[in-house]
């Protein structure tokens, strides 16, 4: 990739931010809010003191490894449109662990937990990674489905399983928990919780998997040309089951950093949880790029805290950040016509120094 190239992957995503803000100032001015009032509310919300980033780094968490796993997929060439269903069978399994093994140390039952989200999520992801490698199904589609499917098998399981018809789990013991008093403590006691250090290990293990091994050149292979690669020797069915089971098993982590670190237990839900689209959506920010969704997970975890206090300290309703949030992404989905915008910026900017160049070299010859 050339340094022009490298340079329209950085600037692309911050240009998508900055209209996706700009467009949601239009917006409250249009309903008659302050702009500036509203987002300096959502920077004193999400950074304004050591709890509110204590928040924000904790939001961020599972964003980042559900983005991190969306991304594996999509290198593969798959849209695992089912990373929320995944997060919901991460979080329900390390919460089921967490709870029958409750007293093992500390040291045995946090990667229990943990490992067991990750299985669970990676053997949901790998039932679509299997149908589609097999049978030609789109993924899509199986995903979708099975997002419902977790969703009401967990509903189930909380009520007629794990408890006697309550809609909520016990809280798991301490010894099972992400939290640690000192970093507690540290931020004014926030919910931010060990599973960031987890995060940041993840995005660094992503990039040396899908840049630096074989594993993730045949992944990336395999999303370019599936002919060619099987042509080439490599195995297009082990590479699509494999690229679905790491994707879902890191979505599957995502939702044992809700499970083990945020909530502390699991609940019915109604719906599936925002974590899983939010999460694609950091991804689709980041270009797949690990260390662009470190970032980007930041960002939609500032955003998402920040919106809390919009209401109360400026009026302006929560639901603008959404807004901005669709903005950036519809931005980011545009982004062949940005870089169009560019590149006719510059052969224009070519253009205009070779006739400066031309009509100097006129006068000089003169």
């Amino acid at each position: 990739m050339s340094m022009k190239e490298k340079t329209k992957n950085i600037v692309l995503p911050l240009v998508s931010v900055f209209l996706g803000l700009l467009l949601g100032g239009i917006v409250m001015v249009a309903f008659k809010y302050d702009p500036i009032q509203g987002y300096l509310a959502l920077i004193k919300g999400s950074l304004g003191n050591t709890f509110y980033i204590g928040e924000t780094l904790r939001h961020a968490t599972p964003l980042i490894l559900v983005a991190l796993g969306f991304s594996v997929a999509r290198s593969a060439g798959f849209f695992n449109i089912g990373v929320a269903g995944q997060v919901i069978f991460g979080w329900l399994f390390s919460i089921i662990v967490a709870l029958q093994f409750a007293g093992l140390p500390k040291l045995f039952l946090v990667p229990l937990s943990l490992v067991a989200g990750i299985a669970a999520g990676a053997i949901w992801a790998g039932i679509a990674g299997v149908l589609r490698a097999y049978f030609g199904t789109s993924e899509v589609i199986v995903t979708i489905m099975l997002n419902y499917s977790a969703l009401y098998l967990s509903n189930y399981a909380i009520r007629q399983i794990l408890t006697e018809g309550d809609d909520a789990t016990p809280k798991i013991a301490k010894n099972a928990s992400l939290r640690w008093q000192t970093l507690t403590e540290a931020t004014n006691y926030s919910t931010i919780h060990m599973g960031l250090v987890i995060a940041i290990l993840m995005c660094v293990v992503i990039m040396i998997l899908m840049q630096k091994t074989t594993i993730g050149f045949e992944l990336r292979a395999v999303g370019l040309n599936p002919f060619a690669s099987e042509y080439a020797g490599m195995s297009a069915k082990k590479n699509i089951i494999l690229a679905m089971v790491i994707s879902g098993g890191l979505a599957g982590l995502g939702g044992a950093m809700e499970g083990l670190g945020n909530f502390q237990n699991i609940f019915i839900m109604s719906s599936v949880p925002s974590t899983g689209f939010d999460g694609m959506a950091v991804a689709l920010l980041a270009g797949g790029q690990p260390l662009g969704i470190l970032f980007s997970g930041l960002l939609f975890g500032a955003l998402k805290v920040g919106s809390v206090s919009m209401p109360m300290a400026s009026g302006v309703p929560t639901e603008v950040v959404d807004i901005v949030i669709a903005s950036i992404i519809f931005f980011v989905g545009a982004g062949y016509l940005l870089r169009y915008i560019m590149e006719r910026l510059e052969k224009h900017k070519a253009v205009s120094a070779t006739i400066v160049l031309s009509e100097t070299a006129r006068k000089e010859g003169e």
